[in-house]
C-alpha cells in the first residue's frame, strides 16, 4: 500500500510507526522520523528489529502482541538507533484492522520526565548534604580546637626536642582537618553578582589548567560566540568549571584531551523553572571514564574515586551551580565523559 494512504499520520505530534505481519517497517509518519533520525525511504521494509540496536525485548513484546491480538503498553522503554543516544519512551502498541499495516506502534518520550524526576532527587539530595554538612562541622570543630591546643600545652612541656615531631603531626593534622572544615562550609555564601560573559570564565580555567599541567592536556573550544552576557558570581563559576575540569585532568593522568563546548538552549526547566532561553555548557574529556559504582554519586561529599582525593569538588561545583538556578549533570562511559552546566541567561 502507499505511503500516502498513511499522510494523516504526519498530523499528528506523537511518534507512529506502523509494520507489518512480519514486523516490517511499512510506514513511520514526520515526528518519528524526526525522533529516531531516519527517512521513510530508508525505513520502509526494513525489520523493526534492524531499525534499532539491542532491542531484543522490544521486538519480543511486540510479536506477542502480534500473536495474541490484544494491545501492549511499555513503560520506560530504551531504544537507541545506530550511531545515536539513547531514548527513553513509553509505547503502546495496538493491532489494527489493516491488511498490510497489522500493528500501530506509538512512541512518547520521556526523557523530560526522567530529567526532572533526576533534578528533584540533585536538590533533596544536596538539601541533605547541607544539614550533614553543618552538624559535621559543628560536631567536629569543638573537639579539633581542643585537640590542637592540648598538643600544644604538651609541646611546651616536652624536655626532648625530638618528641616536638609527634606534637607537631597533631597539630599539623589538625590544621588540615581545620581547612578541610573550611572548604565543606565555604558555598554557603550567597553568590556576588554581575554581569557577566561564559567565555570569560572558561578562559580563566583554561589558563589555569594549563599552568597545572603543561605537558599533556590539551583543551579545545567550541564557543557559541553569540551567547548574551547573564547575572552570575564570576569566582564561584570559576571554582565550579575548575573543579570539574581539574578531575578531567587528573582522570587523564595529565595526558589527554578536553573540550569546553557553549551553546544556547530554548525552552529548558531548570530546578523546576520553566526558561525561554538557557546556557549549555559542557566539558568533554577522553579519559577511562567514572566507575560505574560511582556514576549515581559523584556528587555526594567525600566521594572520590582518586586516592587522595576529598570528594568535595563536584559537591563544591554542583553548589555553586544550584546557587545560580542551574544544574549540573553528568554522562561517562570509556573514552568519553561529559560534565553538562545549564545556567538560565534570563
Amino acid at each position: 500500500m502507499a505511503a500516502s494512504a498513511f499522510s494523516g499520520l504526519d498530523l499528528l505530534a506523537t511518534s507512529v510507526i506502523l509494520v507489518d505481519d512480519e514486523l516490517r517497517v511499512v510506514h513511520a509518519n514526520s515526528a518519528a522520523q524526526d525522533l529516531f533520525a531516519f527517512s521513510l525511504k530508508n525505513a520502509i521494509d526494513l525489520p523493526l528489529a534492524q531499525l534499532f540496536t539491542d532491542a531484543d525485548d522490544f521486538v519480543t513484546s511486540v510479536k506477542d502482541v502480534l500473536g495474541l491480538n490484544w494491545s501492549y503498553t511499555g513503560r520506560d522503554v530504551t531504544l537507541t538507533r545506530p550511531g545515536q543516544a539513547s531514548l527513553h519512551l513509553n509505547c503502546l502498541v495496538t493491532p489494527t484492522l489493516n491488511a498490510v499495516a497489522r500493528l500501530l506502534i506509538e512512541f512518547r518520550p520521556i526523557d523530560q520526565q526522567i530529567k526532572l524526576a533526576r533534578e528533584r532527587r540533585q536538590m533533596d539530595q544536596q538539601q541533605a548534604n547541607r544539614e550533614l554538612i553543618r552538624n559535621l562541622a559543628h560536631e567536629i570543630r569543638n573537639p579539633l580546637g581542643g585537640l590542637r591546643g592540648s598538643a600544644q600545652l604538651l609541646e611546651c612541656e616536652l624536655e626532648r626536642p625530638e618528641l616536638r615531631e609527634y606534637t607537631q603531626v597533631i597539630i599539623k593534622e589538625a590544621d588540615r582537618l581545620q581547612a578541610l572544615l573550611d572548604r565543606l562550609l565555604t558555598p554557603h555564601r550567597p553568590p556576588q553578582v554581575a554581569p557577566l560573559n561564559i567565555h570569560e570564565v572558561l578562559e580563566r580555567v583554561r589558563s589555569l589548567v594549563l599552568a597545572e599541567f603543561p605537558e599533556g592536556i590539551r583543551i579545545q573550544r567550541d564557543y557559541d560566540a553569540s551567547l548574551p552576557d547573564f547575572h552570575g558570581d564570576k569566582e564561584q563559576l570559576i571554582q565550579a568549571v575548575l573543579n570539574v575540569v581539574r578531575n578531567a585532568a587528573q582522570a587523564l593522568n595529565g595526558n589527554g584531551e578536553i573540550e569546553f563546548r557553549t551553546r544556547a538552549a530554548r525552552q529548558v526547566t531548570l530546578a523546576r523553572q520553566r526558561y525561554k532561553l538557557a546556557l549549555e555548557l559542557q566539558v568533554i574529556d577522553n579519559g577511562p571514564g567514572i566507575p560505574e559504582e560511582l556514576r549515581e554519586r559523584v556528587f555526594y561529599p567525600l566521594v572520590s574515586g582518586r586516592d587522595g582525593g576529598s570528594g568535595l569538588g563536584l559537591t563544591l561545583s554542583q553548589t555553586f551551580v544550584q546557587h545560580h538556578h542551574g544544574t549540573i549533570e553528568c554522562d561517562s562511559k570509556p573514552g568519553r565523559t561529559c560534565f553538562t552546566i545549564m545556567l538560565p541567561l534570563e
